[in-house]
C-alpha cells in the first residue's frame, strides 16, 4: 500500500497558499485509483483546514509538525510532546530579551471544535500586528491576551516573526537548547522578515508519520516537502520528492526533485508516477 504525505506551504500550495484547480484535479484522480494520501504540516488545525476547503482528504490529518494527528473520523484529535513550562518560559524569555512577541499556540481539548487559541502580548512592531490582522483574522483562532494563559495549557509550539538578523540568531539559540526544536524561515510578508515556530524536541513530522504508517498498514510511504521541518519525514520515507523551490538540505535528502510548487510540481509528477 503507497501512503502519500503532503507539505503544504512551498509544495502542495501555490505561491498564493492556494490549491490549484490541477492540482485539485489530480488528488481526484489519486483518490479514484484508491491512493492513500493525507497531509503533514505545520500548520495549526484549523489554518490548513482553512487551506484545504474543497479538497478530500479523509485519512488522519498531521498537524503542528507532529504534535496533534486528527481523524475526520469522528473528529478525533491526539497531541504529543507538547511544551512543558521549562521549555515555555526558555522561549518566552529568549522572545523578551529580543524585543520579539511570541504567539503561544493551544489547543482545548474539551471543546467541540478543538478550538485553537492563541496567547500573545502587546504586538511591538507593524509586522506583528500584520500577522494577527491579515492572517490571524481569517483563521477561526481565538486571540487571547497572554495573561490569561491557563495553568495547565496544551502548548503546541510558540510561533513568532519579527526581522530576518533578529529571528536568525533566536532561532540558533533556540535550537541550541537541549529540549527544543525550532524550525524558521523567509516571511510572505518580505525578505526582510523571517517566522519562527518553536517546539518540543521530539516532535517532528517524522514521528506522527510513523504513527499513521503503522496504523493504517503501508508498506510505501512517500513524501513531499520543501523545508527543514520535512526533513525527519524524509528520512525514513521509502520515496522522499522535494520542489525544485525547496531549501538545498532538503534537496540532498530527497529521492529527486521535481517541479516547482508554484507550477503545479507535486500534481504533474504524481500524474506521471501513478499514470492518473
Amino acid at each position: 500500500m503507497d501512503l502519500i504525505f503532503f507539505d503544504l506551504d512551498g509544495t502542495l500550495l501555490n505561491k498564493s497558499s492556494q490549491i490549484s484547480n490541477f492540482t485539485k484535479d489530480t488528488l481526484a484522480l489519486l483518490a479514484e485509483k484508491d491512493i492513500a494520501y493525507t497531509v503533514a504540516t505545520g500548520r495549526t488545525m484549523h489554518s490548513a483546514q482553512y487551506v484545504l476547503q474543497g479538497t478530500s482528504f479523509v485519512l488522519p490529518h498531521i498537524y503542528n509538525n507532529g504534535v496533534a494527528i486528527w481523524d475526520p473520523t469522528g473528529n478525533a484529535l491526539t497531541l504529543e510532546n507538547l511544551l512543558a513550562p521549562s521549555e515555555v518560559n526558555a522561549i518566552l524569555s529568549c522572545a523578551h530579551d529580543n524585543g520579539i512577541t511570541p504567539f503561544i499556540n493551544t489547543v482545548n481539548l474539551q471543546s467541540q471544535n478543538h478550538d485553537h487559541v492563541i496567547y500573545h502580548s502587546e504586538p511591538k512592531h507593524n509586522v506583528e500586528r500584520d500577522l494577527i490582522d491579515k492572517y490571524f483574522s481569517r483563521t477561526k483562532a481565538i486571540l487571547e491576551p497572554a495573561e490569561r494563559l491557563p495553568l495547565h495549557a496544551n502548548i503546541t509550539n510558540i510561533s513568532m516573526i519579527g526581522e530576518a538578523n533578529r529571528i536568525y540568531g533566536m532561532y540558533k539559540e533556540l535550537n541550541a537548547h537541549e529540549g527544543l526544536i525550532a524550525y524558521s524561515g523567509p516571511a510572505i510578508e518580505g525578505e526582510e522578515y523571517r517566522w519562527m515556530d518553536v517546539h518540543h524536541k521530539l516532535a517532528n513530522k517524522g514521528s506522527a508519520v510513523e504513527i499513521l504508517k503503522a496504523q493504517l498498514g503501508a508498506s510505501n510511504v512517500i513524501c513531499f516537502g520543501d523545508s527543514d521541518n520535512d526533513i525527519s519525514m524524509f528520512h525514513l520515507a521509502d520515496e522522499a520528492y522535494a520542489p525544485a523551490n525547496a531549501k538545498a538540505m532538503i534537496k540532498e535528502a530527497a529521492t529527486s526533485v521535481i517541479g516547482h510548487h508554484d507550477e503545479d510540481g507535486i500534481a504533474r509528477f504524481l500524474r506521471e508516477r501513478f499514470s492518473l
